[in-house]
């Protein structure tokens, strides 16, 4: 199956809400007690059964205030944190490019939760398990638009192969440009592309969103250094140089946040 892709208009979107309630209804997530943060917004986070959510930020700008709204869910990386952070090996990424979560194979460890520069997966309290959006992938499969692209009225989601979504996205926005000269892409390219592609109507910060997402150094050293490492039984001085090499760059990157 070739990449699929989302892509997410912001200008279009009018807040409605309905691509939550779609997601509670067919992923069988139940209803949860919120409470009103801002004008409009409910849902602060996500939980593990809440799988995406709407973003309601207020910019006063020039003497007039702006909705700047953002449909919230996981953005499904072609170079997921959440994937290479599983102990368990619960998380997998399908040729289309969704990742999931199999839930018989988790065990709660909470890395995915912990290294997610996102902060999407959630471990339920009860079930110990780790939950997120699927990008409705049983849906995909069967060659159904997903629950959230099916339900959306105004027209701000739209799905298909990647190159199209592509082609789309920057005509759009090289249109939404002429009135909102900051807009642009998240999407295209962070953490190696993403399955979910956003025209902003401003930067990534305004919205919540990092702007350069990375998978954490920690992790990338663990993975891919340290256990590699470990797991051909090299000699003990071997693997003290590379854990040494390990907490030095640790440290380092420590003391740039600013910290000692």
């Amino acid at each position: 199956m070739t990449r699929k892709m989302v892509f997410v208009d912001t200008s279009k979107c009018t807040g409605c809400k309905a691509c939550t309630v779609a997601c509670k209804e067919w992923n069988e997530l139940p209803a949860e007690k919120t409470q009103l943060l801002t004008s409009y917004q409910t849902q602060k986070n996500f939980t593990s059964k809440t799988w995406t959510y709407m973003t309601f930020i207020e910019k006063y700008e020039n003497e007039t205030m702006n909705w700047l709204m953002r449909k919230a869910q996981c953005f499904h990386c072609a170079d997921p944190a959440c994937l290479k952070a599983c102990s368990s090996g619960a998380i997998t990424q399908t040729e289309s490019g969704y990742v999931v979560i199999n839930q018989d194979k988790c065990i709660g460890c909470g890395y995915c939760v912990e290294n997610c520069p996102f902060g999407v997966p959630k471990v339920d309290p009860v079930k110990k398990k780790s939950s997120k959006c699927t990008g409705c992938i049983d849906r995909v499969e069967n060659n159904l638009l997903p629950a959230c692209v099916q339900t959306c009225q105004p027209g701000a989601l739209a799905f298909g192969e990647r190159d199209a979504m592509l082609v789309q996205g920057k005509k759009r926005l090289a249109e939404v440009q002429k009135t909102h000269p900051k807009a642009q892409f998240y999407g295209e390219k962070e953490m190696g592309g993403m399955t979910y592609l956003y025209l902003l109507l401003d930067s990534p910060e305004v919205y919540g969103l990092p702007a350069n997402p990375t998978v954490p150094l920690s992790l990338t050293l663990w993975k891919d250094v340290v256990r590699p490492v470990g797991s051909v039984a090299v000699g003990g001085a071997a693997a003290a140089v590379v854990l040494g090499v390990f907490a030095n760059l640790l440290r380092g990157n420590y003391k740039e946040g600013g910290k000692d």
